[in-house]
């Protein structure tokens, strides 16, 4: 974390990579911002974790965030191959707890 700034990498479905550097006092979730990057985040229940469109898997840093609060965790049960690495965007909006962090979009998206 440097002058206020959190960096991370997003992967997308073709397998591109890119950094973002976000401001830590942001007062979005990570769905907000992915949608605002133009990445094809469907989030169709506007980030109220009812929906699962915004699943995101993480590829490193996870131990950085504080585990699924029940909201998250009963959607994402609902799904048939969610793994332990898997979150919802809309769920992550302490941003000083993803700096350095590494997500891939699902590819379902």
């Amino acid at each position: 974390m440097t002058d206020g700034l959190v960096k991370i990498s997003i992967l997308d479905a073709e397998g591109t990579e890119t950094s973002l550097k976000l401001p830590l006092d942001i007062s979005m979730n990570l769905m907000e911002v992915l949608k605002g990057e133009g990445y094809p985040v469907e989030a169709v229940c506007g980030g109220m974790a009812l929906c699962a469109t915004c699943r995101i898997r993480i590829l490193e840093g996870g131990e950085q965030l504080p585990p699924r609060n029940d909201a998250e965790e009963d959607m994402l049960d609902t799904l048939p191959d969610t793994e332990p690495e898997h979150r919802l965007a809309c769920q992550i909006s302490d941003f000083s707890k993803i700096d350095g962090m590494r997500f891939q979009l699902d590819p379902a998206e």
